[in-house]
């Protein structure tokens, strides 16, 4: 098979990019993407959707690492809300992982598409949510982690398009809501990537160098490249009008989402 670090590499510049400049996880670009390299590498069919869900949310371990240690030195991270989301957001996670092994590929493909359109409409509206009460108690608190990291872990995303808006709903700040999406969505990765890696275990046909539905030469180069980039990414959001850029990756949303949904129809 050829090898496609170039790709991969070019990947993770472009997502390490989007991270830093708009604080959003790449897994929602590179979905689409590495399933079609996936495709002509020659992977099975049947594995290609779940080996792009696997590997893309593996990467959010990386690219997300960098950014919750920022905002934490920013004390824009809280903590007790992190601890209160977390048993949720990690059940959520694992078990939408774990369930995105059993499901048919073109389902995935479906729910992963119309989970995109809401987020890039969000980006092109450039909605701002209004805080409309306080947070709720630890129950509750854990159960929305759970349909988070549920969402999230099925769609490869790294949670902060539902964190963000919930958290200022609720009277959170806007910067320490980011702050603490970004630390939410670095459990959501390694959860949905345990999952993965579990549900993946044993299946027939999975090209060489895989760990389960995680395909490791691509989470290599991603990672490397996405993890030096996203500082650049970061700069550059203080320089430029924030409205344009968010319209014009949620125009690059649409188009990988839609040729992802269509080729998976033909």
């Amino acid at each position: 098979m050829t090898d496609w670090w170039w790709a991969y590499l070019a990947l993770g510049v472009f997502a390490g990019f989007f991270g830093g400049l708009l604080g959003i996880g790449g897994g929602s670009a590179l979905v689409p993407v590495l399933a079609l390299i996936y495709i002509a590498k020659g992977f099975p069919q049947e594995h290609v959707v779940h080996l792009a869900l696997g590997t893309a949310i593996a990467t959010t371990i990386f690219t997300s690492a960098s950014s919750v240690w920022s905002h934490h030195r920013h004390q824009a991270v809280n903590w007790s809300v992190v601890l209160e989301m977390m048993p949720g957001v990690v059940a959520g996670a694992f078990g939408g992982a774990l369930a995105a092994g059993w499901l048919d590929p073109r389902l995935l493909v479906v729910a992963f598409t119309l989970l995109i359109y809401g987020l890039a409409t969000q980006m092109m509206l450039d909605t701002k949510p209004a805080a409309t009460g306080a947070l709720p108690g630890g129950v509750a608190l854990s159960a929305v982690g759970g349909i988070i990291g549920l969402l999230s872990s099925l769609s490869a995303t790294g949670g902060a398009s539902l964190t963000v808006p919930f958290l200022v709903k609720r009277n959170i700040r806007v910067h320490e809501a980011i702050g603490t999406a970004a630390a939410v969505g670095w459990m959501l990765a390694m959860a949905g990537t345990l999952g993965y890696l579990l549900s993946g275990m044993g299946k027939p046909d999975l090209p060489d160098s895989s760990a389960g539905y995680v395909y490791t030469p691509a989470l290599a180069w991603i990672a490397a490249a996405s993890m030096a980039i996203a500082p650049l990414g970061a700069r550059i959001a203080h320089r430029t009008p924030a409205k344009k850029l968010k319209r014009a990756f949620a125009v690059v949303l649409y188009l990988l989402a839609t040729n992802m949904l269509v080729s998976s129809f033909r």
